[in-house]
Order: structure tokens, then sequence, then C-alpha cells
């Protein structure tokens, strides 16, 4: 464990706490070399971890999936988050907040490293939470594309596995930018369903004012989608799960964008056309402002608040 007056943000790497300067993944992990690896990202309000249980709930489905074993505990491992986080926050502004990782990979690859025992690497660090990155687009919105580029089929890795194998993401994301600077992509399934934004959930509000969502079975099942779904019922709000195409996209009253990050952003622009009218909608704001009362944080005034701080 590192000493009590480390003046520099500290990571957990393989049973032990180091300085996170010092942290590094050998090429021969097959994290590096095949892209195996299970991710969870999670971050903090007011220094605390959010939904941590829901994370590792699904970390531990997805480790299932792949039939791999980590000598740690769900209990065991949030310890470790808490611990990582309670000295990482320290080093901040106490009102600013952390991203965290917490990945998991099979260790290092024998075809590249040869015989001999091989260990799950675990590894969990905090990075500054990139404000600049959203902090705007709560009131100007977010513009997004349908890409050409098609999630991954079912029959090669089960939706609720949440992993770090993105090349369709950076595909789309690519794509997405070359047709118009500044959006994000939502990715198609091969039945021209919709599925996900790179790394965020789709919700949409349709012209009858209920909130719509792809089913949980064709997408991955979002933590934060979980907490919108949580607000809208609490809000009084309808919200369901059903199959959604394009033209609902094209029809929807406003779109919304659900990340652990940000939490919720409004897109205000598809495909070169507003949605709505062409500003976040009202839902969207209700959503916020309730998100921002359950964790007791001003999560647009934070945002901008850290926009510019310094790496």
């Amino acid at each position: 464990m590192p000493g009590k007056g480390m003046d520099e943000p500290i990571a957990f790497f393989n049973g032990q706490y180091i300085p996170r300067s010092q942290l590094g993944i050998s090429v021969v992990d097959s994290g590096f070399v095949l892209g195996v690896t299970i991710a969870e990202q999670i971050r903090t309000f007011r220094g605390q971890v959010f939904r941590a249980e829901d994370h590792l709930q699904r970390l531990w489905h997805s480790l299932e999936i792949l039939s791999l074993q980590i000598d740690l505990t769900p209990s065991e491992l949030l310890s470790i988050i808490n611990h990582v986080v309670e000295h990482n926050h320290r080093l901040l502004d106490p009102e600013d907040d952390l991203g965290v990782s917490a990945f998991v990979t099979p260790g290092r690859y024998i075809g590249y490293s040869g015989p001999g025992p091989v260990i799950p690497t675990v590894c969990v660090h905090t990075y500054p939470l990139p404000f600049s990155l959203w902090a705007s687009k709560y009131r100007s919105g977010q513009a997004a594309v349908t890409s050409r580029v098609r999630q991954v089929p079912i029959s090669c890795w089960p939706r609720e596995l949440k992993c770090r194998s993105r090349m369709h993401y950076f595909l789309a994301e690519k794509e997405a930018q070359q047709r118009r600077p500044g959006s994000r992509a939502i990715l198609l399934d091969q039945d021209d369903l919709v599925t996900e934004a790179a790394t965020a959930n789709v919700v949409i509000c349709d012209q009858a004012g209920r909130l719509l969502a792809p089913p949980l079975n064709r997408t991955l099942p979002g933590i934060s989608l979980k907490v919108v779904n949580e607000l809208a019922i609490t809000l009084g709000i309808p919200f369901d799960f059903r199959p959604l195409t394009v033209a609902d996209l094209e029809l929807a009253k406003e779109i919304l964008f659900t990340s652990t990050p940000y939490c919720i952003l409004p897109v205000t622009e598809l495909n070169g056309q507003p949605v709505g009218n062409g500003k976040p909608g009202a839902l969207f704001t209700q959503l916020l402002s309730a998100w921002s009362d359950l964790v007791k944080v001003d999560i647009v005034a934070q945002a901008a608040r850290f926009c510019d701080r310094k790496a």
C-alpha cells in the first residue's frame, strides 16, 4: 500500500497499489494482443462512487460469459475501488469528480510469451472526468448520424458482454466525423434496427410523450439507461423497451444519449436534420434536473466549472 504522503494518483494493479505514473500493461497481455478485456467505466459524484454495485454485477456477468475467474470477490474489488477513489479524489478540487476504470484481462498471451501459468490481469485506475468533451452540449445538444458500420452480431458475442473489443465503434465514429464533424455515431444491427450509439445507449421521446429504448437483448444494458428508467418512473413519464427503426428516430420529439461520464445528453440533430425544434427538449431538462437532485450535484454547472481544468 502506498505511503500516506503520496501526492500523486494511485492505481491498483495485480494485487498492489502503485503510483499511477508506473501503471502499464505488458505488450504480451491478451488485453493488448487480442483486445480481450472486460471493463467497467464508473464515475463519482462528490467523490463517491456511483452505482458501483450495478457496475460490478455487470462485470461479474461478463467474467462468467468468458469463464474467467479472478482472485477477488465483488466486495473486495469494491473496497479496492473505494480506496483508489478516496486517495485520488483528495488530489482534486472537492467539487470535482473522477472517472473510474476497472478492467480484467485473461493475462499473458501464451502465443507470444510461451508456456507457464497464466494469471488474469486486474486493474483499477482513475482519471479526472474530461468535462470539456460534453460541457457545452447540455445546452447546445449533440449531433448524430446513423452509421453504415453495423453493431457486432449477437452470434459473435452476447450484447450484455461489456468488453473493449470496439473496432466497430472506432470505425463508426470515424465515419461520423467524416460525414458531420462533431457528431456521434448511432449503430444499427443486421435487421436495420437501432442498437446503441458508440459508448452510449439511445432513448427517444415519441410524439405521444413516451420514452422508448431498444430492447435490452439488442443492446448493452447500460447503468445510466437504468437510472433514466428509474427517474422516468418516479416522474410519471411512460418508459418502454421496444424495437426502434431509423424512422422512429427521425419522427422523435427528442433523442437522448445516456452514458456514465455525462449521464444524459440531448441529440438535437440527426443525419443533418433537426430533432424536434433543434434544441434540448423538455423531457431532457426534466430528467437531467432529477439526476442532479439524485446525486446532489448540479451536473451542468459542475461540467462548466471544470471543463477548462488542466490535466
